[in-house]
């Protein structure tokens, strides 16, 4: 049996790349690029500066700032009216993922037309699409690599997961300088987000030889430079390894799958608007007992890529995984729902909409154990408590201390 490897066609790394998207522009040929980017990328001068650049080659621009940190088809249908408005050839996707999940869905509508809904999993979209240069801001969501976006229906408030070759950019731009000025919050959430796309990539029934060799690479990227770019954000080692590290999460996810986590994470998001690296910190832990049985050798590799249980067996390995993502909760002061703040009648009440939610998206059939909708149930009740973080921890849901407890609320 064979497997399908994609990515896009130009991947530039390292520090100052940001600085080379004119060039790329010029190598693919294209001419007018549409920047999709949030308010924070303007705040910071991130825009600006993307703008000078292309200026300086004589390549005109425009900038579209007002997505939303949990990309809605609303949001998408603004852009897509600027982009026909403008007469756009292509799309720079700047910031965390949810302006290139943005920018690569208006890509898709902009040339094949239609809602959004239509291109909900299991379609698989692989016509062609406007090409879409992405520029991360954060080390987490890999979308810069992936074919893969996900898109809120506004009316349903379902998160859509949308898939196929049409949403893979033709260009990724990972400068890991741009990660310099993220609070320590949306730090640890990103981080985990590409530490979850790494571990599930490498579990999933979907796996193969081409997305195990990137996704253990990523988890010796990620586990030990998470807890160093959390504490300080100077850090350029750390941050260098952790942008890299999502990337390479990304790619091994896009050319595998992701599972449970992820399946169970986007209603959590969709319905409470917890921001969609917290929300699978929340569930890692839970989800990775769980799921041990099915592929325990794959979960004991994971922890042996993370310098853990070195000649230990399977089982003591796989065990250690799960204290140690129990142990980066705590570190990270990753809230449980409930701390979160999120309303316990309410949450009770979704239990089985988000459940039936992440059946319908597929990813739950990747993981190594696969659940029925009461399973999923029963594990979204687990999680609720927070039983994951040991005794004497715990995440305020509001600091004023530069956002180290506060969960993340921006995808820049």
């Amino acid at each position: 049996m064979s497997y399908q490897i994609t990515l896009p066609r130009i991947i530039r790394i390292g520090q100052g790349a940001i600085a080379e998207t004119a060039e790329i522009v010029r190598t693919l040929r294209l001419a007018k690029p549409l920047i999709v980017t949030d308010a924070t990328m303007v705040r910071n001068g991130t825009a600006d500066r993307l703008q000078a650049t292309l200026a300086s080659a004589d390549i005109e621009s425009d900038v579209f700032s007002d997505t939303i940190p949990e990309p809605d088809t609303r949001t998408v249908a603004a852009v897509l009216a600027a982009v026909e408005a403008g007469r756009f050839d292509c799309l720079i996707g700047l910031g965390g993922g949810s302006p290139i999940d943005t920018a690569k869905a208006v890509a898709v509508l902009c040339v094949q037309g239609g809602a959004m809904r239509d291109y909900k999993a299991p379609h698989q979209a692989n016509g062609p699409a406007l090409p879409v240069i992405a520029i991360p801001t954060t080390a987490g969501t890999g979308s810069e690599v992936t074919r893969f976006t996900v898109v809120t229906d506004a009316d349903t408030s379902e998160k859509m997961l949308c898939a196929g070759l049409s949403f893979l950019p033709v260009a990724a731009v990972v400068d890991y300088e741009l990660t310099l000025s993220k609070p320590p919050r949306l730090t640890a959430d990103t981080g985990i987000d590409a530490l979850t796309h790494a571990i599930e990539a490498y579990v999933s029934r979907r796996a193969n030889a081409i997305s195990d060799g990137f996704a253990l690479a990523a988890i010796r990227n990620i586990a030990p430079h998470l807890r160093r770019a959390y504490a300080d954000g100077t850090d350029r080692c750390a941050r260098e390894a952790l942008m890299l590290g999502a990337t390479q999460a990304g790619i091994a996810f896009s050319n595998s799958s992701v599972a449970l986590v992820h399946g169970m994470s986007r209603p959590i998001g969709a319905h409470f608007h917890i921001p969609h690296g917290l929300s699978n910190a929340m569930l890692l832990p839970t989800i990775t007992a769980y799921s041990i049985p099915g592929a325990e050798a794959r979960y004991a590799e994971c922890a042996r890529a993370m310098g853990l249980a070195a000649g230990r067996d399977d089982a003591a390995a796989a065990q250690a995984l799960v204290a140690e993502l129990r142990a980066i909760n705590a570190d990270l002061a990753v809230p449980s729902p409930e701390a979160y703040g999120v309303d316990p009648a309410t949450w009770t009440t979704l239990l089985p909409t988000m459940a039936r939610q992440a059946l319908a998206s597929g990813s739950p059939s990747n993981n190594p154990v696969v659940p029925d909708l009461e399973a999923i149930v029963a594990l979204y009740e687990e999680v609720w408590h927070g039983a994951d973080r040991p005794a004497g921890h715990g995440a305020a849901r509001n600091t004023d201390d530069g956002g180290r407890a506060a969960p993340a609320r921006t995808s820049a």
